[in-house]
């Protein structure tokens, strides 16, 4: 497959629920052990993945694909 075939691929509706739902199955789990062990890191890692997970389910939901 080329690169411009690969990132329509990417670059879809559906790819973007489906990358917004995994980041935030990730940064669930991530608070989770934030919330266990009480470290900071843990709640940078969180808060990564919650944005970048709003960030895919707002390109789905304000319909800026390509």
């Amino acid at each position: 497959m080329k690169p411009q075939a690969i990132n329509k691929l990417i670059e879809t509706k559906p790819s973007y629920l489906m990358f917004g739902m995994v980041e935030l199955a990730v940064a669930y789990g991530f608070a989770c052990l934030a919330i266990d062990s009480g470290g900071l890191w843990w709640y940078g890692l969180t808060f990564v993945f919650l944005v970048s997970s709003l960030v895919s389910l707002l390109k789905v939901f304000r319909g800026q694909d390509k």
